[in-house]
């Protein structure tokens, strides 16, 4: 079972929310509340696997909220304006929901939840990044982007800078694919990273990653 909360400042809202749940055979309502500060003490006793959060609240919006825990569920984002998803493309959520949401489209969400907790389940959190003579421990969430560089690549981490042996083709195959995504023929980014998409460039930490024309449509589906 899936253990959901629902953070949502309109009654009608947590009604819909509340009944989606309890049709789905894999979800369990484990917390609702009206606000982000609510919900606080209430997440910490009782942990949740997914927030159904709604970004437009009440004296802290979902986004700051979702990036003030310091131990984070996955996160579908819910929303009347579509103008506010694009703050979340940082925080790696699952999904955004459009209100008033229909419940198709609310399947294909928790369908999304699902796949990614398997591969959780399933993957390490971590890669080996050969540096010289030497392996390296890497954790994911420390990886910006790969560049290709002749018969080795740069990774790009938050405080380094890494030239490892491997080709971008090796490094591909290996990376989880809910989480990197190729960009370019030189370039694999890690999309909890983005800040913001401008024509066919991506920007990530201080750089500025070219978009490839035959890469952009997987590159915009993988960011949702």
């Amino acid at each position: 079972m899936i253990r959901c909360a629902i953070i949502d400042d309109e009654p009608l809202s947590r009604d819909v929310l509340r009944q989606f749940i309890s049709d789905h055979p894999d979800l369990i309502l484990a917390g609702e509340y009206k606000d982000a500060l609510e919900s606080i003490s209430g997440i910490e006793s009782n942990p949740v696997d997914l927030l159904l959060l709604d970004i437009n609240l009440p004296k802290l919006s979902g986004i700051n909220f979702y990036k003030s825990l310091s131990n984070k569920p996955l996160v579908i984002f819910t929303t009347a304006y579509p103008e506010f998803a694009l703050d979340g493309f940082e925080l790696n959520a699952v999904d955004y929901l459009m209100k008033p949401i229909p419940f198709d489209r609310f399947l294909q969400a928790i369908q999304k939840v699902r796949e990614r907790l398997k591969t959780q389940q399933d993957s390490p959190e971590f890669i080996m990044l050969k540096v010289d003579k030497k392996l390296y421990r890497t954790a994911f969430e420390d990886v910006l982007f790969f560049e290709a560089f002749g018969d080795y690549a740069k990774v790009y981490l938050e405080n380094q800078v890494l030239i490892i042996t491997s080709t971008m083709k090796k490094m591909e195959a290996e990376l989880p694919k809910e989480l990197f995504v190729r960009t370019h023929k030189s370039f694999i980014i890690n999309t909890s990273k983005v800040e913001f998409i401008e024509g066919n460039q991506i920007k990530i930490g201080s750089k500025m990653i070219p978009i490839g024309m035959r890469y952009r449509e997987n590159l915009l589906e993988q960011l949702n």
